[in-house]
């Protein structure tokens, strides 16, 4: 059965799909290609008509997951010019009433789209929340630092999808002004620059973070990787000469520069530059990381067992990290090896030191814990491990999850991301100095006051 909604551009053709009508493609914006290609994104031209949004539009330009992590987070491109675009699922088109929630996908700022079954958002509109999922410009072409081309044009790729949201959701069925915005990794990391960017400003309400910190770099720190890639393409690090390399040809100059590089071990990489005029933060938040964090990196790729005591004790020495932190790590962890250990310490540095940092800068905060461990591959509690647990999607999280992920913890994680869009309340004790983690697990979840807070208190007394 077709579904008619009427957007500002003109009108949009989506279907029913096991009772939950579903919208797919949907342009926000300009086409960024041609003279678009590096510039800000630009309005949408209208159509005539309907236009049929049956099927996943376009995804960015990108190359997949370098092996063993292809296999784990499979991504199948879609190819075509209008990649700006995004889908909507909702419980119905009768009225503008119901909270709205956008999902922003992460992968380093140079992988992922909003078409992966990973993030069906039916789950959502099954329970009364309008799921809009969004493509945005990645790798060179979104986050790539030039001096003729606007800086984070994948960010302003996601703050005009969430004017869209703003100026056409209530054809919907949604409410916008109730938008909560989540995401993980790198959508979470996007999330935390919109939190404070002027542009953003009541585009949304609430805010979950999955995953990713915060974090902004200099345009000097950011350019790095431009000039890399300019050195190997031969040509000027500018967007002009940029457009003028053929996209195969710069797509395969993005993964050679990138090579090995991860969130945890660091190398090049694509950042947010830091927006000046920072606006406060006013949004509810719920944030949050999975517990060993590394092991998607570490453990698929042997990384684990190739770190020896000798390059536990040079990390120490280059990241000037005290002798007694990886002693009070191994007397907690009696027999784990010294890739586990110095895994571990990546985790709280990167992701749990700063997201209590933010839980204690902000009024209102919820911090959360994932800690289920996957059997496949002795992933354990990894990174993207909890997607398919919030999207009650576990059907399609087996790479991560095995075939056995249990459903209980589903229920407990979707029904809480799906309290919070619609209260500001996920349903535990808010964040303050008796520091209240919802720790998801199964058998059973519950709140623990300050998880192994010796150990973060490290990384907290650390930064001071």
């Amino acid at each position: 059965m077709d579904i008619i909604a009427v957007t500002r551009h003109g009108k949009v053709r989506g279907h029913l799909q096991d009772g939950i009508p579903v919208f797919r493609g949907i342009p926000y914006a300009a086409a960024p290609f041609g003279a678009e290609r590096f510039r800000a994104p630009a309005p949408v031209r209208p159509w005539e008509g309907v236009r049929d949004a049956l099927r996943f539009g376009p995804t960015a330009p990108k190359r997949p997951y370098r092996p063993p992590l292809d296999r784990l987070i499979p991504e199948e491109p879609i190819p075509g010019d209008e990649c700006l675009n995004l889908n909507v699922w909702t419980p119905g088109v009768d009225d503008g009433a119901r909270p709205v929630m956008v999902w922003i996908h992460g992968g380093s700022l140079r992988n992922g789209s909003s078409s992966m079954p990973l993030y069906d958002g039916h789950a959502f509109a099954r329970d009364g929340v309008v799921l809009v999922s969004i493509n945005y410009r990645l790798g060179v072409e979104g986050f790539g630092v030039f001096p003729d081309a606007p800086d984070n044009r994948g960010l302003l790729d996601q703050v005009a999808a969430l004017e869209w949201v703003r100026d056409n959701i209530a054809a919907f069925g949604g409410d916008p002004g109730n938008v909560t915005v989540f995401g993980e990794s790198a959508g979470a990391i996007s999330i935390g620059a919109l939190l404070t960017s002027p542009r953003a400003k009541r585009l949304f309400h609430r805010a979950i973070m999955q995953s990713g910190p915060p974090h902004t770099a200099t345009r000097e720190e950011a350019a790095k990787i431009v000039k890399l890639m300019a050195g190997e393409l031969g040509v000027p690090a500018t967007a002009g000469a940029f457009a003028a390399v053929d996209r195969e040809r710069l797509l395969d100059t993005q993964a050679e520069v990138v090579g090995k590089a991860n969130p945890i071990t660091g190398g090049p990489a694509f950042h947010i530059v830091a927006e000046p005029g920072a606006a406060p933060v006013e949004a509810d938040l719920l944030i949050g990381a999975n517990r060993e964090e590394y092991r998607l990196w570490f453990v698929p790729t042997g990384a684990v067992d190739r770190v020896s005591r000798l390059t536990l004790r040079l990390a120490l020495l280059k990241f000037r990290i005290p002798a007694r932190a990886a002693r009070l790590y191994r007397s907690a962890r009696p027999g784990a090896r010294p890739g586990e250990i110095l895994g571990e310490m990546a985790t709280d540095l990167l992701m749990r030191g700063p997201l209590n940092r933010l839980a204690d800068s902000v009024e209102r905060a919820h911090v959360y814990e994932f800690a289920w461990r996957s059997p496949v591959m002795d992933l354990g509690a990894c990174h993207g491990l909890e997607i398919g647990f919030v999207f009650d999607n576990l059907r399609h999280c087996r790479e991560l999850a095995g075939d056995d992920a249990p459903q209980e913890l589903a229920d407990a994680m979707h029904r809480a991301w799906v309290a919070f869009a619609k209260t500001g309340d996920p349903g535990w004790q808010r964040w303050d100095s008796s520091r209240p983690v919802m720790v998801f697990d199964s058998p059973g979840s519950g709140v623990v006051h300050a998880p192994r807070d010796e150990e973060l208190r490290i990384w907290l007394d650390r930064e001071r």
